[in-house]
């Protein structure tokens, strides 16, 4: 006994052990096999069971999606300046400079060879490229891009590709916190050659969630987002967040980090706004925003700027706001089922609407009694706007009332710009901005604004009045 237990593990030695002694006990019966009563499984059975348990929803999910993951590989063309008299006489005037860029993708239509990717990815690019799971690079066009959800439509442009892979999409309406969430990219994919995407687990961590933008580098809004804790890191962008069913839920976009690598704090726009964004981008080129011509402000905010309610603070004469019922001093409760604490969750439910679509706005009043208003929705004033040719540069609308609201400028008259060239946006303008005044003559129209450049060309300097960000501004240049 004791040379068996010296040539086995402790545990088996002692069941081994066991087993002989009982054997031995039954007098008589020196037929019995001394090792009976112990089952011990196949290697095979062994082998399958194993095999069972290894392959877990998350491993499903991430065979089911990760063939339609591409990365997406970019060139930008960039302008360095000479920050030395030194520089200068190497660099010459206005020398440009190549730099890459890298993010991810997911193929939602394999027909017309789309990929769904982010803005942010994307934008500026000169030259795109989108390398499939198997290795192949093919060259992609932007068909459209939408800063302000920080989405991106591509094409592959070579039309014989075909069968390709396609991510299935499911809804990010009904998310469940805890769920489990696997997030598919290429992070890093400078530093690693392989073509293939990786996988990183967690659950979400939260939904509706509202970054607030802050600084002049910030772009859009990223509003009602997806949280999750699955690891997000640079190269991930624009790669898809599944479900364990391996369908996509969201956009991988952001992170929260002071180093630059994930922490936890992972953010994906919503699939169901993403797929829509993509239907207008391939229809119409552009995204089209709801306007229901009502102004909102938190309500009692506390020290840290936080409010528990949204209270109309103004209402356009005319508008559809006006139109149902709203008016100022009413707290709106909800909008479409969903509550509404702060203003980022009144423009959340904006930014997810069609226009022609209705809202179910519910409100209070000042004796408490609620009652819900059918809100309609209309294209942008600006949008639907005169526009008045300057130039060959310039494009410019009156500003109205309806306008002002729309984009929350101070000024009460002025020319907005609503397009412009390379050549005006060289000079320090840009789209949004509002012209008021043009070498001390007040502008109260897109008539206005075209005359006066019209005839100061060629009549040495100009000097252009504008309202940004609700400040004024100007810049100074010649009209050739």
């Amino acid at each position: 006994m004791r040379a068996l237990r010296i040539l086995f593990p402790a545990g088996l030695a002692l069941g081994l052990g066991l087993a002989l002694t009982r054997v031995a006990d039954r007098a008589g019966d020196v037929s019995a096999p001394a090792f009976a009563t112990t089952q011990v499984p196949s290697r095979q059975a062994a082998s399958e069971r194993i095999e069972t348990e290894r392959r877990t929803a998350i491993v499903q999910a991430a065979e089911r999606a990760a063939p339609a993951v591409v990365s997406v590989n970019v060139v930008r063309r960039q302008t360095i300046q000479a920050r030395s008299l030194w520089e200068s006489l190497f660099l010459g005037p206005g020398a440009a400079r190549e730099t890459a860029g890298l993010g991810s993708g997911f193929i939602i239509d394999g027909q017309r060879r789309l990929i769904l990717t982010n803005d942010h990815v994307v934008r500026g690019a000169t030259e795109v490229t989108v390398t499939l799971t198997d290795g192949r690079d093919f060259t992609a066009e932007i068909v459209g891009t939408d800063e302000l959800t920080d989405l991106a439509l591509l094409r592959i442009t070579d039309a014989s590709v075909r069968e390709l892979p396609v991510a299935p999409l499911g809804r990010s309406g009904d998310l469940v916190i805890g769920e489990w969430a696997v997030a598919i990219g290429n992070p890093f994919g400078f530093l690693i050659s392989n073509p293939e995407p990786t996988v990183t687990a967690g659950v979400i961590s939260g939904v509706g969630r509202n970054i607030i933008p802050g600084g002049d580098a910030s772009r859009g809004y990223y509003l009602d987002m997806i949280q999750t804790d699955a690891s997000i890191n640079p190269g991930n962008s624009g790669g898809p967040l599944v479900n364990a069913l391996g369908e996509v839920i969201g956009v991988n976009s952001s992170i929260i980090s002071e180093s630059g690598g994930s922490v936890g704090l992972g953010f994906a726009i919503p699939i169901d706004r993403a797929t829509r964004i993509a239907e207008s981008l391939m229809s119409e080129g552009r995204v089209r925003r709801v306007w229901v011509g009502a102004e909102v402000e938190a309500s009692q905010p506390n020290r840290f700027g936080r409010s528990q309610a949204v209270t109309v603070s103004a209402v356009v004469t005319g508008s559809p706001a006006e139109r149902a019922g709203l008016s100022a001093g009413q707290t709106v409760v909800q909008v479409n089922g969903r509550p509404v604490r702060t203003t980022w969750d009144w423009e959340a439910r904006l930014l997810d609407t069609r226009v022609g679509e209705t809202l179910d706005v519910t409100v209070a009043q000042g004796s408490g009694q609620r009652r819900t208003l059918r809100v309609g929705t209309q294209d942008l004033p600006s949008l639907t706007a005169e526009r008045v040719q300057a130039l060959r540069d310039f494009e410019f609308v009156t500003l109205t009332p309806a306008i002002r609201a729309e984009r929350g400028l101070q000024s009460e008259a002025g020319a907005l710009i609503v397009e412009l060239s390379d050549a005006a946006s060289a000079i320090g303008l840009q789209q949004g901005d509002l012209i008021v005044a043009v070498n001390r003559s007040s502008v109260s129209s897109a008539q206005d604004a075209a005359r006066y450049l019209r005839d100061l060309a060629g009549r040495g300097q100009v000097r252009v009045v504008f309202e940004r960000n609700g400040r004024l501004m100007q810049t100074i240049f010649t009209i050739g």
